[in-house]
């Protein structure tokens, strides 16, 4: 039987996410943008008055708050919508109309940043004295480290007018992988079944290789017909990031991405050169794989196919309510009120829960300060990978629903590198869940088979994209021109690297360098394997320890942005200024991979 992909329209309402917590209808949406714009008319009332007194500084920061908030709900509702069905003209209307407006508060409080570093030091201590400054420190604090990369008003203000446009080149990689490309169908042994961003990992998980090789060969055609097209899409993403750093006065922008969570680039440098060192299990899983799939060469589409027979799963489906009923059991170790909140969320409707046409792929979760922390996800319910993924994004939204109930709006939100592990920290949990839970040795190896590819995936996976952001903003930065050979030849260098002797590349397989969405935020993945790393060490301390240990998680899940993130864990229970966490997190999956050998 033949799948179809349903219109937004037809998906049932319960399965979706319900955004009434930003606002209760497009139309009230229209209204509060309105409003944002005649907050944004007001704006110029305050230049000139912060350096004046602490209280024309909070006046400001009063006014700033209340608008932030606005701002925020209106972008994550204008974005979310849009995620909906990203061929959907009126969403796309709405996150253009936010856009500009967004664009016309930045220029409209370009002064600001400016106005409150020429406070002199002195007098600004005073006034962070003041009470009416209190929930405002932390920011002002994090705010005054940028002074030096601060421009003068004029210029802010030209770099403000340029915002709208810096996101071009990722709205359209979105919209061309996401809408534009038709990947076809593919013939299953359940018949033809459509080829999507969203279904590709479930034909990459196929057990018949023919299957797993004529998806993979349909899906790089597409990339291959657009893959100029694609590479001026990156390239022009880069050029923007160098282009960035360089106006502020940063060394790179690599610097200039690391340095708003004050983490050093020898953090950086430090994953890469551990992971790199231990390449050696990563081959050896490679060479597993090789054998346990009995095929005469390693090809790139059987590196997700499970080597343990997927029929020795309990059942192959795994309904969104048995999914939310593992996640909850496997994370009961921190708590009742935690699985109570994160299960009411997911069992209502925190979720966007099923694929429909146009929706954007993946998953993510998008937890505001005033609204629910809503989750997208395109839920398959006969891979197990979705379990996990589920278990992944709800860490995300439970971090964000204790940040934003711990800390004033102003520093509420906590960085991508501390998200990270907070979501693997689940995911760790639902491993060690399952597995002790398995009944039998031949799902046990299932279950071990899945959580080295995902930390493969996490650790060693995210770690090869570092480098190869890495090596492309350098080339940029040195005069290179990226163009798509360019991309394709740094890419093929580290699939070799990464994937060993073991592996038997496809021409088209560096095509994978224009097809990552990640690209598109500049130097963000290594987050993910810095995350696992920590997450790991986090999940064995707790599970480990007593109370004091479960607090000390939950003191971090509440520190939002009130302290950079290497502080922040490193109250937590790890430090990841050390190589240490990166080295523990390569052992486990070291011990992981001869466990598996064994179970085999």
């Amino acid at each position: 039987m033949s799948v179809n992909i349903p219109a937004r329209s037809d998906v049932d309402i319960q399965d979706t996410w319900d955004l009434s917590t930003l606002f209760v209808s497009d139309g009230a949406w229209n209204a509060a943008l309105a409003e944002f714009e005649r907050m944004t008319a007001r704006i110029p009332a305050f230049q000139g008055t912060l350096g004046q007194s602490a209280e024309k500084l909070a006046d400001w920061l009063d006014f700033a708050k209340t608008f932030g908030v606005l701002e925020e709900r209106l972008g994550y509702y204008s974005e979310l919508r849009q995620t909906e069905d990203e061929g959907d003209g009126a969403a796309r209307t709405m996150t253009g109309k936010f856009m500009m407006a967004a664009a016309r508060a930045s220029v409209a409080s370009a002064w600001d940043a400016p106005e409150i570093q020429t406070i002199p030091d002195d007098v600004m201590q005073a006034f962070l004295r003041h009470p009416r400054m209190a929930e405002y420190r932390v920011y002002v604090q994090k705010l005054l480290r940028f002074k030096p990369h601060v421009l003068s008003e004029k210029e802010e203000r030209l770099i403000a007018l340029h915002s709208e446009g810096e996101g071009v080149a990722r709205d359209a990689f979105s919209t061309l992988t996401n809408v534009d490309l038709d990947f076809g169908v593919i013939a299953t042994a359940e018949g033809d079944t459509p080829l999507s961003q969203s279904t590709w990992s479930v034909f990459m998980e196929n057990p018949d290789r023919n299957v797993r090789k004529r998806a993979y060969t349909a899906f790089y055609r597409q990339f291959d017909a657009h893959k100029n097209t694609l590479a001026a899409l990156y390239s022009g993403q880069v050029k923007q990031n160098v282009i960035r750093a360089r106006v502020r006065g940063y060394a790179s922008a690599r610097d200039a991405a690391l340095f708003p969570d004050n983490v050093s680039g020898g953090v950086y440098d430090n994953l890469v050169s551990t992971v790199n060192a231990n390449l050696e299990a990563l081959h050896r899983y490679y060479a597993l794989r090789k054998k346990s799939l009995r095929v005469p060469e390693l090809r790139h589409y059987d590196v997700y196919a499970p080597i343990v027979d997927a029929s020795l799963m309990p059942r192959k489906k795994i309904p969104w309510n048995e999914a939310v009923d593992m996640v909850s059991n496997a994370l009961a170790p921190l708590g009742e009120e935690y699985v109570a909140t994160l299960r009411n969320g997911l069992l209502g409707r925190w979720a966007d829960r099923y694929e429909n046409k146009g929706k954007r792929s993946g998953a993510f979760s998008a937890g505001s300060y005033t609204g629910d922390p809503y989750i997208l996800i395109n839920y398959k319910e006969d891979s197990i990978r979705d379990v996990f993924t589920l278990a992944h994004e709800g860490g995300h939204s439970m971090h964000s629903w204790h940040s934003a109930r711990a800390n004033p709006f102003m520093h509420y939100g906590y960085t991508i590198f501390e998200a990270e592990v907070a979501s693997t920290f689940n995911e760790d949990l639902l491993f060690r869940h399952l597995k002790n839970t398995a009944q039998d040795k031949a799902f046990k190896a299932y279950i071990v088979n899945k959580r080295v590819d995902d930390l493969l995936a996490t650790l060693y996976r995210q770690t090869m994209f570092a480098e190869f952001e890495n090596r492309v903003h350098e080339l940029e930065e040195s005069g290179n021109p990226l163009t798509v050979d360019a991309l394709r030849r740094e890419y093929r260098v580290l699939l070799e690297k990464y994937f060993g002797p073991d592996m038997a590349l496809e021409e088209t397989s560096d095509l994978e360098s224009l097809r990552i969405p990640h690209f598109y935020n500049a130097f963000y993945v290594y987050k993910y394997a810095t995350g696992i790393s920590a997450s790991l060490a986090l999940a064995e301390r707790v599970l480990s320890g007593g109370e004091k240990e479960r607090e000390d998680y939950f003191t971090f899940l509440k520190s939002g942005g009130s302290r950079f993130p290497i502080e922040s864990l490193k109250i937590a229970g790890v430090d990841m200024a050390r190589p240490e966490p990166v080295q523990a997190a390569c052992g486990i999956f070291s011990a992981l991979v001869q466990e598996l050998e064994e179970l085999l």
